[in-house]
């Protein structure tokens, strides 16, 4: 069993700050990778966050970038960062499994426009992380680190847990509902879910709230591995792309941020409402005003904008995925989950009507979003319904659990919304970790960034 968390204490493995020693000889990335194959090795067994490595691969471009440090010569400042890729983007030296059946064996050997930016500035690509099927909500076999009965989230459990279990210091997620931000807060991870396109999905185009993201053990690793992606490859077709300066932003004091309640604040547990009203009220001693939903009529539309969101996400990515996933099924009646299935049946029995009506609400949620900009700087929230729940696995004869990963309750307005989302480490609940988020307004990625940093180094975390 691994030790009960603690936000205060806990050191997650970095980066950033091995780089003085890199420049002077003292360390190197080779050195470096072996102490996280190390970690691996010792942690792997219970945790299972990797459902393919290329150890050997991985070894050769750490030594190719030690020579490139030791020459004065990086081709960035993530040359030799060794990062874990979510199992449902194309890489051209490991097979591409996305936790199904239906692609077992699926081996592309090309790079989604992400891994090969990460390459190109010098990355190790050391493993493709476990995802549940398909990125949707039947679970792999990862555990959470900090409790192995319970889940690390998804649909990025394998990049949660391997950066909170010390195995690497940065990993590539995926969101369509809240796949980047749930498991990083349910494993204590700091974690960007970027404004829409923000960074280039390649093949990954099918739905229209998805996302790249990354999963860092500091906010430094986070936006350098982010915005060295984005200034590579840019963001999706027709989208600008992640905009921000080239180095981590400086820490920015809010003035206002408004407290999101959403679908969440009724399911949340006593314990986890008391320890964030909590960390609320330490904010509030910095200094920071903070608005509610009563505050101010255009909050209070807010809220009624985002409070079916859950549905609304699920209409419209279940529609938008009936596609493929018909084909998977029709080509092999067992490609895919039961769990998978059912939500496949549900897509199919909307009509093109039903998707223009979840589409023009989103799009009102949008408007009533974009008019808070002028009354705080961000919004903040809980990033996932309480300490992460537990998952023993379905039990045969027994209704499959609808939510064996969690709840992604907290995080489907900032999808919805196309917006700048960052999870902070700041909560613990009964030993495991409980996410605080910061959302911003559409391409405000530095300034929610910014925020989320000066969130970290100035209110002190709370474990109850």
């Amino acid at each position: 069993m691994a030790e009960a968390y603690n936000p205060a204490t806990f050191r997650a493995l970095t980066w950033h700050d091995h780089l003085p020693a890199f420049r002077d000889g003292t360390d190197n990335p080779r050195a470096y990778l072996e102490r996280c194959l190390e970690a691996i090795s010792a942690r792997e067994p219970v945790v299972q966050t990797w459902a393919a490595m290329n150890v050997e691969g991985s070894r050769a471009a750490a030594d190719a970038s030690s020579a490139r440090w030791r020459e004065g010569r990086p081709l960035s400042p993530i040359d030799g960062l060794p990062i874990g890729i979510k199992d449902l983007l194309e890489t051209r030296d490991m097979p591409t499994e996305m936790g199904c059946r239906g692609y077992k064996g699926h081996f592309p050997k090309r790079d989604n426009a992400a891994v090969w930016a990460l390459r190109q500035a010098g990355a190790v690509v050391l493993g493709k992380t476990v995802t549940t099927e398909l990125g949707g909500s039947h679970p792999g076999p990862t555990t959470n680190p900090f409790n192995p009965r319970h889940t690390p989230g998804g649909s990025s459990s394998g990049s949660a847990a391997a950066v909170a279990a010390r195995m690497v210091p940065a990993a590539i997620g995926t969101q369509v509902g809240g796949s980047i931000i749930r498991p990083a807060a349910y494993c204590g991870n700091v974690a960007l879910k970027p404004s829409q396109g923000g960074l280039h999905r390649g093949e990954r185009q099918t739905t229209s709230m998805s996302t790249h993201g990354v999963h860092a053990g500091s906010i430094e690793d986070m936006w350098q591995v982010a915005i060295e992606i984005a200034t590579r490859c840019g963001g999706d077709p027709g989208r600008p792309g992640l905009q921000g300066p080239r180095t981590p932003p400086a820490s920015q004091r809010p003035v206002r941020l408004i407290v999101m309640e959403s679908e969440g604040w009724a399911r949340l547990d006593a314990a986890s409402k008391s320890a964030f009203t909590a960390l609320l009220v330490r904010i509030a001693g910095t200094g920071v005003e903070l608005l509610r939903r009563g505050d101010h009529p255009a909050i209070e539309a807010f809220e009624q904008g985002i409070a079916e969101g859950r549905a609304l996400s699920a209409a419209i990515t279940g529609w938008e995925n009936r596609w493929y996933q018909r084909a998977l099924l029709d080509a092999d009646p067992e490609a895919i989950s039961p769990r998978a299935r059912a939500i496949l049946e549900r897509a199919e029995a909307m009509s093109p009507r039903d998707y223009q009506a979840a589409l023009a609400k989103r799009e009102e949620a949008q408007l009533r979003h974009a008019r808070l900009a002028g009354l705080a700087d961000a919004v903040i929230s809980l990033a996932c319904p309480g300490p992460a729940p537990v998952w023993e696995g379905d039990r045969p004869g027994q209704p499959l659990a609808p939510r064996p990963t969690g709840d992604a309750v907290f995080n489907i307005p900032s999808s919805l919304l196309w917006a700048p989302v960052v999870t902070v480490p700041l909560l613990a609940v009964g030993g495991l970790p409980v996410g605080v988020q910061v959302m911003g307004q559409y391409q405000q990625d530095a300034r929610v960034t910014a925020l989320a940093r000066w969130l970290l180094e100035n209110v002190p975390p709370l474990a109850a």
